[in-house]
C-alpha cells in the first residue's frame, strides 16, 4: 500500500533501530490495532520474525560487503539518504519512532520527507544518566541531539506519567508532551481459570541490573524456607544470566528456580496463566536507569494474575497497592519475601486481587481503545 491514496489507510513508518526483539512485542503490538493507517517497519536490522504480511525495510537489506559500513557511518552521521533509499517507492504520511534514541535518528528522515514525526519513550530514554548515554557508541548521539528532538519533533507520548515528568524536567515542551498508555489487548488475553493456577511465582524480565532479579531470588531463598511446594520460574536472558544461576545455587535453590530462558510471547502468556504471580522488583540503577512502567504487569492484569512490584518509577500507575496487588520497597528482600508468603497463602486474596487487576486494565490500559486515541493524535498532526 505504497502511495495512502483516497479511500485508503495512511502509511506509518514504525521506526525502531533494532526491530522484532522478544522483549518488544508492544510496538507490533500496538501497530497491529492500527485501523485507519498501514505500519511499514523501518530501521537497521531485524532481531526476530515481523508480523505475518508486514512490509519491513532495514538497513542490513542493502547487502553486500558495504552493508554494516554503512549502518556504523549512519549511526555516527544520522544522514537519512540510507532509509530514504529504503522508502523508494513508499510515501508515509508520518514516522512514528519508538524510544527517544530512535527519535533522534528519525528526526532527520521526517524533516527530508516533510512529514511529522512521533516519538514514544518507554523508560531508559526518559531515566538514563547522560554519562551513561555518552559510553555507549549506540546511544551517544541521543544526549547530543536530544535538544533538537525536543525542539523540531512534532509529538513526544510518554508510556507513563512517571515518564512525562521526567521529559518535562530535561526540558520537553509541555504542550507536545503528553501521556499515552499502550496498553494490552484485552479481547487477545483473557482472564485465566483459577483452576489454571499452579505454585509458581513467575518472573518475565530481560536479565539486567534494572529488574532487580537478585532481590528476588534472594527474598525467594526465604519463602522456600517457608513453602517446600513453591518454585520459581524466570524467562528472559540476558548478561546477568550466568551470575544469577550462581547466586541461586549458592543460596541452595537451584533446583527450585527455573531458567527458563527467552520464550515466544504466546508461550509467555501460557506460563503466566499457571503463575499464582507475577513479581517484578525492579530498581534504580547507579546509571539512574527506572521502570517506565512494565507491561508485563499490565499482561499479568489482564490474566487474573496478580502482582508484586517495586514501588518505584512508573510501577505504582500498573499497579494499584493493597488492590490488584502489593508495591515493596525496591531492594528490601524481607518486604518482598512477606508479601510472597501472603500472596502464597491466602488463595482467595489472590483470586481477588487478580480480578480487580484485569477490571484495572479494561479500564485504563485497553490496547484498542488506546491505539484508536493514538490513531486521533496522527489525525490531529496531519489536519495541522
Amino acid at each position: 500500500m505504497p502511495d495512502g491514496g483516497s479511500g485508503q489507510a495512511r502509511d506509518v513508518a514504525v521506526f525502531r533501530h533494532n526491530l522484532f526483539r522478544t522483549s518488544e512485542t508492544f510496538i507490533t503490538q500496538q501497530a497491529r490495532q492500527l485501523r485507519r493507517y498501514h505500519p511499514i517497519y523501518l530501521g537497521r536490522l531485524r532481531q526476530g520474525e515481523a508480523p505475518a504480511g508486514a512490509a519491513s525495510h532495514v538497513l542490513s537489506d542493502l547487502g553486500g560487503l558495504w552493508a554494516w559500513p554503512r549502518i556504523c557511518l549512519q549511526m555516527l552521521t544520522r544522514d537519512p539518504s540510507s532509509y530514504l533509499r529504503l522508502l523508494a517507492g513508499w510515501r508515509p504520511a508520518l514516522i512514528h519512532a519508538h524510544f527517544g534514541v530512535d527519535g533522534v535518528y528519525a528526526l532527520p528522515v521526517a524533516k527530508r520527507l516533510g512529514i511529522p514525526l512521533v516519538t514514544t519513550f518507554h523508560g531508559f530514554d526518559a531515566t538514563l544518566s547522560t554519562i551513561a548515554l555518552l559510553s555507549s557508541p549506540a546511544w551517544a548521539n541521543y544526549p547530543l541531539f536530544r535538544g533538537q528532538l525536543g525542539r523540531q519533533g512534532d509529538l513526544f507520548l510518554c508510556a507513563s506519567s512517571f515518564i512525562r515528568d521526567r521529559l518535562l524536567a530535561i526540558g520537553f515542551p509541555e504542550a507536545r508532551t503528553r501521556l499515552h498508555y499502550i496498553g494490552v489487548d484485552c479481547a487477545a488475553i483473557g482472564p485465566r481459570d483459577p483452576a489454571e493456577e499452579t505454585r509458581t511465582i513467575l518472573h518475565v524480565a530481560r536479565l539486567v541490573e534494572v529488574k532487580g532479579t537478585r532481590h528476588l531470588i534472594g527474598a525467594f531463598a526465604r519463602v522456600a524456607q517457608r513453602f517446600a511446594d513453591v518454585d520459581l520460574a524466570i524467562i528472559g536472558d540476558g548478561p546477568l544470566k550466568a551470575p544469577l544461576q550462581s547466586q541461586a545455587r549458592a543460596l541452595g535453590i537451584g533446583a527450585r528456580v527455573r531458567f527458563m530462558g527467552a520464550l515466544p510471547y504466546a508461550e509467555v502468556l501460557d506460563q503466566m496463566r499457571k503463575a499464582a504471580m507475577l513479581v517484578l522488583p525492579s530498581v534504580r540503577t547507579s546509571t539512574g536507569r527506572v521502570e517506565g512502567l512494565g507491561m508485563v504487569l499490565l499482561e499479568a492484569a489482564a490474566t487474573g494474575v496478580p502482582a508484586i512490584a517495586s514501588r518505584i518509577g512508573g510501577i505504582p500507575e500498573g499497579v494499584i497497592d493493597n488492590e490488584t496487588g502489593f508495591l515493596v520497597p525496591e531492594r528490601d528482600e524481607a518486604a518482598l519475601a512477606e508479601r510472597i508468603g501472603a500472596l502464597l497463602e491466602h488463595r482467595d486474596m489472590r483470586l481477588a486481587m487478580g480480578a480487580k487487576g484485569r477490571a484495572l486494565v479494561e479500564e485504563r490500559f485497553d490496547l484498542r481503545r488506546q491505539t484508536d486515541l493514538l490513531e486521533e493524535h496522527y489525525d490531529s498532526l496531519l489536519v495541522r
